[in-house]
This record gives structure tokens, sequence and C-alpha cells, in this order.
């Protein structure tokens, strides 16, 4: 079975940052899936669930909220390792590009007073939220982005090398 490419991605090596994840065709149009690493995989802590879910919530009605962004936004959601999300955007932007966009939504983090859609009726896990740790995530990855700017691995994958077979099949080692 092929490695999918999310799986390809060395995550000894990867940064927080911003990365496209992969580029897919639906129709004419293109559609960019992004990483957004908001912690260094397998050596920071990842996100709690709560703060997590809280950041979701806020950035994802900000990001569809935009007057410039809202009709390129398909998804924003978490990833399982929670480590960071994935941003579906309509186009083939490069990561750069997407730079502002994503400093401006996690900046708008501190300016909640409480997170939206956390009630019954509008989330499926409504108690399951921290305002409080999610302004803290989002205040250190506001840090981490402005310091970082002109950093190139914050936008480029770091892919993981595999042994290649004479054949041509890859060498997974165990």
């Amino acid at each position: 079975m092929e490695l999918i490419q999310s799986f390809s991605v060395d995550h000894t090596r990867i940064v927080p940052g911003i990365f496209v994840s992969r580029q897919d065709k639906l129709g004419d149009e293109v559609i960019t899936t992004y990483d957004i690493r908001v912690t260094k995989p397998n050596v920071e802590p990842a996100l709690d669930d709560a703060s997590m879910h809280s950041l979701e919530h806020i950035i994802a009605t900000y990001l569809r909220n935009d007057p410039d962004w809202k009709d390129e936004v398909i998804y924003w959601g978490p990833m399982g390792c929670l480590t960071g999300f994935y941003l579906i955007l309509k186009g083939a932007k490069a990561p750069r590009e997407i730079y502002d966009i994503i400093l401006s939504a996690f900046k708008s983090v501190e300016g909640n007073t409480e997170v939206p859609g956390t009630n019954p009726e509008n989330c499926g896990n409504y108690i399951m939220h921290n305002l409080g740790m999610a302004k803290w995530y989002a205040a250190r990855f506001v840090k981490y982005l402005e310091e970082n700017v002109d950093n190139d691995a914050m936008y480029e994958y770091p892919k993981t090398e595999r042994l290649v077979t004479d054949d041509g099949r890859q060498f997974h080692d165990s």
C-alpha cells in the first residue's frame, strides 16, 4: 500500500509553520490543503482537546467572516495528532501567500470574550472548550510566526528519506 502524502513528512524535523499538505483538482479548480502546524510534533506537548476545540471554533468563524477570504475557505479543522490544523482553500496559493490571514486569524483569538457556537444546538461537545488556554496557544503561535516570518523551514516540508530497492519499492524500517 502506498504511503499517503502526510505520512511522508519527516515529523522529527518539521517545525511549526504553514505548509502545503496537498493539492487536488476538483473539475477545473485546484483545492489546496494547508498544514498549519502550531507545535513541534513529538517534542512539544500537543494542544489539549478543549483548547484545540476552542481554536477551531474561533478561527473557523474568523476565516469564514473575513471579506477577502470567506469565499476561498472550504474547511478549517484540527489534526488528529493535535499539533495543528488543516485549512482547505480554493486555489493554489503558496504558504507565504496565506501568512497574513493565518497571522490575523490567530491574533483575533485574543479579542474573544467567548467561543462562538458553544451551545448544544450548535456544537456536538459544547462544554469541552478552554478559551484561556486557546488564547495562550494562539499568542504563542503569533509570536513564533512573527519571529520566523523569513525562515524558509516554516514554509517547506522536510521530507522523509526512504531507501528504494532496485525494483523501485520503498524500504520501510520497522
